[in-house]
């Protein structure tokens, strides 16, 4: 099963800078995924941030999968 983040991951230009977050929060999506990566357990993310759920960071990795797929063309210099 495939996990949907495009109903609990918001960009808006109106917060964060644009940064894409938890949808109601102002917490970005990299500080969750950054939070994992340092080692923290969900247990540790949602005592830090307690609005979130455990489906926010889900969420926040599914978009970061997704991301991650979408094809970038960087130029070369010659």
């Amino acid at each position: 099963m495939k996990r949907q983040w495009q109903e609990r991951v918001v960009i808006d230009p109106e917060i964060h800078h644009g940064e894409p977050c938890i949808k109601g929060t102002r917490i970005p999506v990299s500080i969750i995924v950054g939070s994992l990566a340092d080692g923290m357990d969900f247990t540790q993310i949602l005592d830090a941030y307690p609005q979130l759920t455990d489906g926010d960071i889900f969420a926040a990795l599914a978009y970061a999968a997704d991301i991650l797929h979408q094809d970038i063309i960087y130029p070369i210099s010659l």
